[in-house]
Formats: C-alpha cells, structure tokens, sequence
C-alpha cells in the first residue's frame, strides 16, 4: 500500500512542466463557459504512455468534428514527453491532454494544457473485483446522431455533465457503473467505458457506426489481439437483457483497462472465467 501521495505533474504547451497550482486558463475560456472542447485520458504504466498514437489520433476526430483546430502532432508528442519525464516510473497513472477553443474574446488560439495523476485505488479494485451496473436511457434511437453531426457523436468533448449525471444517477441506485441504453432498446455504452461481452468463442462490442458511440481505444485493442487467445471478434447490437446469457460482459476504458460485470440492474452475474484471460491480454495490474 502507498503511503506517501503523488503529487499531480500539469503542463502547458509551449511552457513545459509548471507548478501544479498554476492557473492555466482566462475566466472566459470556452472549455469553461461551454464544455467546448476535446480531451483524452491515456494509461501510463513504466512511464511509458499506452496507445498514445491511438489516443492522438481519436483527439484529431474529435478536433475535426467540432472544427477547433489542434496543434501539430508533434507539438502534442513533445507536450506529453514534458509532462511523462516528470512522473515516477513506479507509478501508475492517468495522462490527460486538453485542448479548448480558447478564449471567448481571444486571438483565436486554442488553449492546450496536460495533467498527470496518480490512478485512484477505487480503479485497481474495480479491475480486480468487477463493478455493479444499472441502465439508464441515452434518449437517442440507434442511427439518431449519425444523420445529426451538431449532437456530435463520436466525438470526445469537454461536455461531461451528461455522463456525470449519469454516473450520480447510478451511484443513488447503489450502482458502480451506468450502462446507457438507445431509445429502441440496444445497449450502447457507459459514460466513460465501452462494453464488451463473449458470445462462445466471438468477443463482441458495440459498433461505432450507426451508434454514434465513441470508439474505444482499449476496446479496440481487445479485439484486434482476440485472435491471440482463439477468439473471433464481431460488432453487433445486443439488448441488455440478453448480456446475462452471455460467457462474460465487460466494461473497458483507458484508466481502468477491463472491469467485469457483477451485476445489472441488480440481476447477478457469474464470475467468467475468462476475465483474467482478457486482463492478461492488455497487461493492467491487478
């Protein structure tokens, strides 16, 4: 057990590493005022960063889909390389780069900023004992956001209010973890986690298309080193309900890596056996 706290390491492009107490941003910063903005959190274990250029490369889309314009690539590779040689290679941690619109009366420049910190120990025990789930109504029919780009689907933004709402409503429930549900009934997602079940020897998720879901990262890794374990993988619609008869259902995300599925709306889940196999595939400690 760690006894003394790690202290957050914060950058800013351009300045490099600066004291965590820093101020980073002008009262009228449209992150602030209007969640207008994108972000991606990104594990580091060994003091390495896990899919940086995967996580580069879904912050582009985002950038795209909301038209703010990003710094080079190279520009965000040195910003993460500053904010990495300050951080404990002991340590695990979750690596956030930022990046808003900029200031409401500025130049026009986005503001573009990273942070560092240590992985919460309610994490780690969601990977090694799994996590209670409810559903809740998204609001949207599958399709919906794919024929509506101002809802923008697909696109991870500053504007989590919805996704936190969600998280406060599953915890009065006495849940961990939300599992949002479309209008016409499919699952889809959680607020910051993708899902992914094992239907016998195919491992499954929810396809991007067609949801307007964000594509997970971890998710994708998942299915692109099934092979590795015998499984064939597929991306399909399946409703809630039909989960429990399934040979595992998970929650995925960059932090936590893999999180089983204990219960859903408060209907128990065996332990799959198979949890530990698909742990050991992306490496996080349990």
């Amino acid at each position: 057990m760690r006894c003394v706290e790690q202290h957050p390491v914060v950058a800013v492009l351009g300045k490099g590493v600066v004291p965590a107490e820093t101020p980073l941003l002008r009262a009228d910063d449209l992150g602030v005022l209007r969640g207008d903005g994108v972000f991606e959190t990104i594990y580091v274990r060994h003091g390495e960063p896990w899919l940086l250029a995967e996580h580069l490369d879904r912050m582009a889309k985002s950038a795209a889909i909301l038209e703010i314009g990003l710094p080079p690539r190279a520009a965000l590779e040195e910003l993460a390389a500053e904010t990495l040689a300050a951080w404990p290679h002991s340590i695990e941690g979750a690596f956030r780069i930022i990046c808003t619109r900029g200031a409401e009366h500025g130049d026009g420049s986005p503001t573009v900023f990273a942070t560092l910190s240590e992985i919460a120990p309610e994490r780690r025990i969601a990977r090694r004992d799994g996590v209670t789930v409810v559903t809740a109504a998204l609001g949207y029919a599958v399709g919906v956001r794919d024929d509506a780009p101002w809802l923008l689907g697909g696109a991870k933004t500053l504007s989590y209010a919805v996704n936190m709402a969600s998280m406060r409503h599953g915890g009065k429930q006495g849940a961990d973890e939300v599992l949002w549900v479309s209008a016409d009934g499919f699952a889809l997602e959680a607020p910051t986690a993708s899902l992914v079940w094992l239907d016998g020897d195919e491992l499954c998720t929810t396809p991007v298309r067609g949801t307007g879901i964000l594509a997970g990262i971890t998710v994708r890794y998942l299915l692109d080193h099934a092979s590795e374990v015998g499984w064939r993988t597929a991306e399909r619609l399946i409703r809630p309900e039909e989960l429990a008869g399934k040979d595992g259902a998970w929650l995925t995300s960059s932090v936590r890596g893999l999180v089983a599925f204990r219960s859903l709306d408060g209907r128990p889940f065996p332990s799959s056996p198979h949890t530990a196999e698909l742990q050991k595939l992306l490496g996080y400690p349990l």
